[in-house]
């Protein structure tokens, strides 16, 4: 995957950034950048010497920051309000430290943000931290779901997207013209051809990762499960399971989304690749202590193999082909378990507490269960 012509600065600022962070492994994320060594060590160099100025043809940042003033500060804090309107003043105070060395109070941020009303006191009231469970590591687990889809002036948009768990690093964010798997798919093997593979990924239960009709799997999904992935869906109704991903797209919807109109897809993925770096590598989390997600995230280990690996089973396992439709014949009966497997292995085991009861797997998923002593799977 080689640089994108568009976003060939944030790019080279994200290749940049995860190389310097502790542990990284630079020919690997070369290889996922499609950069050789020697073009990956030249960034590293170019940004160590002369900042993320030097990673552009021509640079647009003052080389001198002015002297400190209380008119200087009213302006540096409300041209970066017009930047990012949905920032507030803890994000606005944690960004003049960091890249221009302004120390500043969230209060006086927020104090002159209301002295030239820049905030709605109905907004400032709804403003509360979400406080959720994440994974202690990167890639432990990653959330996916698609954003409500909206019009344009031709068509309508269905973002695609998935995020770290552990860091709240994006790692996917399409615009797609349609919700199918094929689309899907795609999108899911250059994000893991980029950052490798999660060990794990939760989504609702809505096409084309959801469950279908009566079946317990997709073909998204079973894809998903030969590379290796664990796949699991949140409650039905209870869209809270995936409360990372509902934040990710309030937070997209707000900075992004609900401030203009867009005119195609093309148009749309240029607003989400300068916003995705922004969120990744500028914005800071307050769920992460106004860290910003790239400081927490490291790039996956588990490369994606360059072909699906072969499906093993234990000795001790009774291994049934799935037929046309998902049935398999065990002792005498027809068992349904997924039409999705059709064609392929999937192994029987005998449940440790229930002699009756046989547990399904496909690879290292549990699939489906079923108890000898009543019709039906469960």
């Amino acid at each position: 995957m080689s640089w994108k012509e568009q976003t060939v600065f944030e790019q080279r600022k994200e290749f940049v950034m995860l190389a310097l962070e502790e542990g990284s492994n630079l020919s690997c994320l070369c290889a996922r950048y499609g950069i050789s060594r020697k073009t990956g060590y030249k960034w590293l160099s170019r940004a160590e010497e002369g900042g993320w100025e030097a990673l552009q043809d021509r640079s647009r940042r003052p080389r001198q920051i002015p002297r400190q003033s209380t008119p200087f500060l009213e302006e540096a804090v409300l041209a970066l309000r017009e930047l990012h309107p949905a920032w507030g003043g803890r994000k606005i105070a944690q960004v003049l430290a960091r890249d221009r060395q302004i120390l500043v109070a969230p209060s006086t941020v927020t104090h002159i943000l209301h002295r030239h009303g820049r905030i709605e006191a109905s907004k400032s009231e709804a403003a509360q931290p979400w406080k959720r469970f994440e994974h202690e590591f990167p890639n432990a687990l990653w959330q996916m779901d698609f954003k409500g889809h909206f019009a344009m002036l031709s068509g309508r948009c269905h973002p695609l997207t998935v995020l770290d768990d552990h860091s709240r690093y994006n790692l996917v964010l399409q615009a797609c013209a349609d919700e199918r798997r094929q689309t899907v798919q795609q999108h899911l093997q250059a994000c893991f051809e980029r950052y490798g593979l999660p060990r794990r990924i939760q989504a609702d239960n809505g096409a084309p990762w959801g469950h279908s009709g009566q079946d317990t799997l997709t073909q998204l999904g079973v894809w998903l499960i030969r590379l290796g992935i664990r796949l699991s869906h949140s409650r039905p109704a209870h869209p809270q399971s995936n409360g990372k991903e509902e934040r990710f797209h309030r937070t997209l919807k707000a900075e992004v989304l609900s401030q203009r109109l867009f005119a195609d897809l093309l148009e749309v993925q240029g607003a989400l690749d300068r916003w995705r770096f922004v969120y990744n590598h500028e914005r800071p989390h307050e769920a992460l202590s106004l860290l910003t997600p790239g400081q927490r995230y490291r790039p996956s280990p588990m490369s994606l193999p360059a072909c699906l690996p072969p499906i093993e089973y234990l000795s001790g396992d009774v291994v049934r082909k799935v037929q046309q439709g998902g049935w398999i014949h065990f002792q005498g009966q027809e068992w349904k378990v997924s039409s999705a497997l059709a064609g392929l292995p999937v192994a029987l085991r005998p449940h440790r507490d229930e002699e009756s009861r046989f547990e399904v797997f496909f690879c290292h998923q549990r699939v489906a269960s079923f108890d000898l002593s009543v019709i039906g799977i469960e």
